[in-house]
């Protein structure tokens, strides 16, 4: 029996502001980019959060909904070094870790006799151990497997922990909404919705070979995924997916002409991460991303060993005539096969290096 530990630090940038400027605890702030460069939230504390704001909004609209926000620039050596901190802690417990961010990670306790082999006051210690030396809160998910431990760590959130036992587990899932599930995103959601599927009980109408007609191969990790089971490891070393970029240009571009004259730019600087990415696997896929003026996102995807400019020209245009709108963002990558890391499942990085 597993025992797994997920630590997620409680709105990370912004609380290691708080802690350096204790007079900003009582405010409403937000770590992001700025208005005129036409930035994103990338985290904000609960004051702000009561206001509507969040991670991922426009930095313009979160300023309106929330006027009196303190919006701060990122400053990343700060989180790095807390994040490294936070891992000389975990590194005490146990050698099986798993970094999915810079404020959050699995942990395998399974054998460590920390806490006599408690995984539950394994992780009580790291929270507090966290907030003295780091001067931030964490909380704590503690279940038999990552999917659950997960799931776990937001269940008491802030500064807080839950505990799946196995014996819990049946009952827990059942009563999961199945937008929780790792992959469900808006459009599976909707999918499932139409079949009548809201909870994963729901899903335990629908056998394995019926859910994979549907769903296809995701039809199987969602059997499986509605029953709490997950024979994923704690990976301690990840692999990367994909490499891309992407640039959110100060005014948007009118016209395919206007974007198709950025490709070359782009696939440009593209070349460059992909060279200082090193990596020796074989490209599977080529993709466009595409933002329109009214923040609507479509992504083209195609298959390719060996992307040229061409390929990505064609693939923008197949993009921009999904709504032809005026554009505030253009990105462009590449997608490694699959075999290379299927069963890592990954967090997407937000500040890809």
């Amino acid at each position: 029996m597993r025992k797994i530990i997920h630590i997620d630090c409680d709105c990370f940038f912004a609380a290691i502001e708080m802690r350096d400027d204790p007079s900003l605890k009582t405010l409403a702030v937000a770590v992001g980019g700025s208005v005129d460069r036409r930035g994103v939230i990338s985290t904000c504390n609960y004051t702000a959060r009561a206001f509507g704001v969040h991670s991922a909004m426009a930095t313009n609209y979160a300023l309106r909904i929330c006027p009196q926000l303190v919006l701060i620039p990122h400053h990343f050596n700060k989180y790095k070094e807390a994040s490294e901190g936070m891992h000389h802690i975990f590194q005490d417990y146990t050698d099986l870790i798993e970094p999915l961010s810079l404020d959050e990670a699995f942990l395998d306790v399974s054998a460590s006799t920390h806490c006599s082999g408690s995984a539950t006051l394994m992780a009580r210690e790291i929270r507090q151990r966290i907030k003295k030396e780091i001067g931030i809160t964490a909380s704590a998910g503690i279940a038999t497997n990552k999917f659950l431990a997960k799931i776990a760590s937001d269940w008491n959130k802030p500064n807080g922990e839950f505990v799946i036992l196995p014996t819990e587990i049946e009952g827990f899932v059942k009563n999961l909404p199945v937008n929780k599930l790792f992959g469900v995103g808006k459009v599976t959601a909707q999918k499932l919705q139409n079949l009548g599927i809201i909870y994963c009980s729901d899903l335990h109408r629908h056998d394995k070979i019926e859910l994979t007609k549907i769903f296809g191969r995701f039809g199987e990790r969602l059997h499986q995924l509605s029953r709490g089971i997950d024979d994923r490891q704690v990976n301690t070393s990840r692999s990367r997916k994909s490499v891309s970029i992407e640039h959110t240009y100060p005014n948007d571009l009118h016209g395919i002409d206007s974007c198709i004259k950025e490709i070359p730019r782009l696939y440009q600087s593209f070349q460059e991460r992909q060279r200082k990415s090193s990596s020796q696997k074989s490209i599977h896929k080529a993709f466009v991303k595409v933002k329109f003026a009214d923040f609507s996102t479509t992504t083209v995807e195609r298959r390719a060993d060996c992307p040229t400019l061409e390929a990505y020209q064609d693939l923008l245009k197949e993009a921009y005539s999904r709504a032809e709108q005026p554009v505030r963002l253009l990105g462009i990558g590449v997608r490694f096969k699959e075999e290379q890391y299927l069963g890592n499942l990954a967090q997407l990085e937000l500040f890809p290096s």
